[in-house]
């Protein structure tokens, strides 16, 4: 047993915290997606929104709290849309967090 069990140990401290979906998406990509929904294509856009609205949910409940502060889903993309323009270097995650950094008591 102690044989199998070696080769599942990890160093915790050289672990990083993983980043799936959306979230990994360029901030260009996201304002892309945004200008095709505006033009009448919003599948892309969809899943930027149903990703952060999934994201917002589980950290709401991670943190007990409401990180947006009753904002809603359409401020959160709305006010993502903004940060990615002014900072067209982030990815779609770093531009979600900058909000609710704002709004919650997650600093």
């Amino acid at each position: 047993m102690a044989l199998l069990c070696s080769g599942l140990s990890t160093n915790a401290s050289a672990l990083t915290p993983a980043l799936w979906g959306y979230g990994v998406r360029s901030c260009a990509e996201y304002e892309q997606a945004n200008a095709a929904a505006k033009a009448g294509d919003s599948a892309e856009f969809q899943r930027y929104q149903d990703w952060a609205a999934g994201f917002v949910s589980g950290l709401s409940l991670a943190l007990d709290e409401d990180v947006l502060s009753g904002s809603g889903i359409e401020t959160l993309m709305r006010r993502t849309l903004n940060h990615c323009k002014a900072h067209p270097s982030d990815n779609f995650f770093t531009a979600t967090m900058h909000l609710v950094r704002l709004l919650s008591s997650l600093r």
